[in-house]
């Protein structure tokens, strides 16, 4: 049980690190289309389009900018890929199998040993009821002792 439960916190920390790295992506794509300038990659594709200067980063800071961006996704891609390492050896198809199957025998016993306690459990009060209603009959003559089991 303890090793399941080490198991879920792996699948939880990977959940967890795949939402971060969601995020970083996410606002790599903001930074990179919201503080770039317009290039012109091709002479015959005219650049029509023109930012200020303030709404978009020198080019040095750009890069910069874009190297750090790129060397925490790196990072974040490494430690969910570590993580991922982590986690357990899925067990063979046919072995899951044979494991649901056991639990299911299991609980078919289990069900049958509570519908055998229930069962006892209301032959004994319907015992104990007909011993408390013979007391209550005989309450002015002498009480035969009956058996309750």
């Amino acid at each position: 049980m303890l090793k399941e439960l080490s198991h879920m916190d792996r699948i939880t920390q990977l959940q967890d690190e795949i939402q971060r790295l969601l995020t970083i992506m996410s606002s790599t794509i903001a930074y990179l289309t919201a503080r770039s300038t317009f290039l012109q990659v091709s002479e015959q594709i005219p650049i029509t389009k023109i930012r200020n200067p303030d709404k978009y980063d020198p080019p040095e800071l750009f890069e910069a900018n874009k190297n750090e961006l790129v060397q925490d996704l790196i990072v974040k891609a490494k430690q969910i890929e570590y993580l991922i390492q982590s986690l357990p050896v899925p067990e063979p198809e046919q072995q899951q199998a044979n494991r649901l199957q056991a639990l299911e025998q299991q609980m078919q016993d289990a069900n049958e040993e509570y519908i055998q306690a229930v069962d006892r459990a209301k032959n004994l009060h319907r015992k104990i009821s007909e011993f408390l209603r013979t007391m209550l009959d005989n309450a002015d003559g002498p009480v035969e002792h009956a058996s309750l089991i």
